[in-house]
């Protein structure tokens, strides 16, 4: 066998040592990224430590970790802008129930010297009675000459026909108030009750705020199912759930936003088969939502995906992506955000029918080639698939004036239901949640139809069924 020549000796040296070159730096590559990797392991660990403490803290959702340091000063900003002009409380515009008289005292309190009197201003208080209204009702009691039937009278104040023993009641206003105070407010059963017989001195039982709350939902019932069938007749819809408890077993509170009215219901079922009695299977309106597979169930609705879902599940990835992991996520934060500008040029006039559709399909042409490209990191890859799934949901906020781009409404619907959560749970039965989705379905559609909400309990609970709007008023 020959020997290799020196020629051959060299240019091996040479390859040999390109080729150990080329290894450091994949050493030193893969060293950087194993150090990488380790530091975003802690992190994550620690994330799912924090996590996992929190789920035993009764407080754990309010916590957000400790301050910053230096901390943000309180309150508002100063300035031209700070509150609603006038930035006072205005005098009253009732004349006043009483007037007192604040005389000059009869000397200098700093001095002892005598006084004169230079002019007289007013100064008004706005305080609540603390002595409830007591009425009595001379009921006249009689008897048909015909049939014998017993007959008895009824003023339109009172609430019920009950005597002897349910002759004591609490009136419309009060029960009213006590049925604000707990689906709105919050207050459980017992603290109203502390509430009425420290502020009024009326006394009331937990079982009888219960009852209160339970009777009211009985009067709303009839306007309650008025308002869950004009749903499927919406323009569009905005529904999202959250977790709930009935007899302490897992349940839901779904909320659907409308034009017109919020509907709330309470199932112990949470996919499909629970939003389409309150929907209908074949609803064609405009449905916003977060992206939860059931609702895709829902074939002739016109879908929009919420956007600030996906810029919050881009943001999560970019805060633990390495390296080009964060290029697929960043790029769609971008073209959300430039859909979101366009929409905002839209409604100020400031781009034309033509160059609206013109945007829009370079926006598409964007997803379609982001869409189009391979993805090496899982999570990129889920996104990537889910974006895939519904593109044809994700910009139909562009293309139909009067769809919002996210589902805040329903957001917003649903904080109260989570704050009563915190609160006292959930309700013990299936009584209590269906007086629960009555009552809030009440409460808040009166709020967003600008109607006094307790007005409208009282005339409930005096037998005049109230009107609130089914449908918006105007196109």
């Amino acid at each position: 066998m020959a020997q290799p020549t020196y020629e051959q000796l060299a240019a091996e040296n040479r390859r040999l040592r390109l080729e150990n070159q080329r290894l450091a730096r994949r050493v030193a590559e893969l060293e950087a990224l194993l150090g990488a990797q380790r530091t975003q392991i802690q992190r994550l660990t620690a994330q799912v430590q924090e996590a996992l403490r929190a789920t035993k803290r009764q407080a754990a959702p309010f916590s957000k970790g400790p301050p910053k340091d230096p901390p943000k000063t309180p309150g508002r900003k100063s300035g031209p802008d700070y509150g609603t002009p006038p930035a006072h409380r205005p005098a009253p515009r009732q004349p006043p129930d009483e007037t007192h008289p604040a005389p000059l005292p009869p000397q200098c309190p700093a001095c002892g010297g005598s006084l004169v009197e230079d002019r007289q201003d007013q100064q008004y208080q706005v305080e609540i009675p603390r002595r409830p209204i007591v009425r009595r009702f001379d009921i006249h009691i009689g008897h048909c000459t015909r049939c014998g039937r017993r007959v008895q009278g009824r003023h339109p104040l009172q609430t019920s026909d009950a005597l002897g023993a349910a002759k004591s009641q609490i009136g419309p206003d009060g029960q009213a108030a006590i049925v604000d105070l707990n689906k709105r407010a919050g207050l459980s059963h017992g603290k109203i009750a502390d509430y009425l017989h420290a502020l009024y001195h009326i006394a009331l039982s937990r079982g009888g705020v219960c009852q209160i709350i339970l009777r009211v939902a009985r009067r709303g019932a009839r306007l309650y199912q008025a308002l869950r069938a004009s749903v499927r007749h919406a323009r569009w819809i905005v529904p999202d759930e959250t977790g709930w408890r009935i007899g302490g077993k897992l349940a839901w509170l779904h909320g659907f936003v409308t034009p017109a009215a919020t509907v709330y219901h309470i199932d112990r079922r949470r996919g499909y088969e629970a939003a389409e009695p309150i929907i209908g299977a074949e609803y064609a309106g405009g449905l916003v939502h977060d992206g939860w597979a059931p609702y895709d169930r829902f074939f002739f609705g016109l879908h929009q995906q919420c956007c600030n879902h996906l810029l919050q599940r881009c943001k999560a990835l970019l805060s633990v992506a390495v390296r080009g992991a964060a290029v697929f996520p960043r790029q769609v934060q971008r073209l959300l955000w430039d859909a979101l500008a366009l929409r905002d040029r839209r409604d100020a006039g400031e781009v034309s029918p033509h160059g609206l559709a013109v945007a829009i399909g370079r926006l598409t042409g964007r997803l379609d080639r982001m869409l189009a490209w391979t993805k090496t990191h899982p999570d990129n890859e889920r996104l990537a698939k889910h974006l895939d799934q519904h593109r044809h949901q994700v910009f139909t906020f562009l293309t139909t004036p009067g769809l919002d781009a996210t589902n805040w409404r329903a957001e917003q619907a649903l904080r109260a239901g989570v704050v009563n959560r915190k609160v006292w749970g959930g309700n013990r039965t299936d009584a209590g949640a269906y007086a629960q989705a009555v009552l809030m379905t009440l409460l808040w559609t009166a709020r967003q139809q600008r109607r006094d909400t307790l007005a409208l309990l009282s005339n409930l609970l005096r037998g005049r069924q109230p009107r609130l709007a089914l449908l918006p008023a105007g196109p």
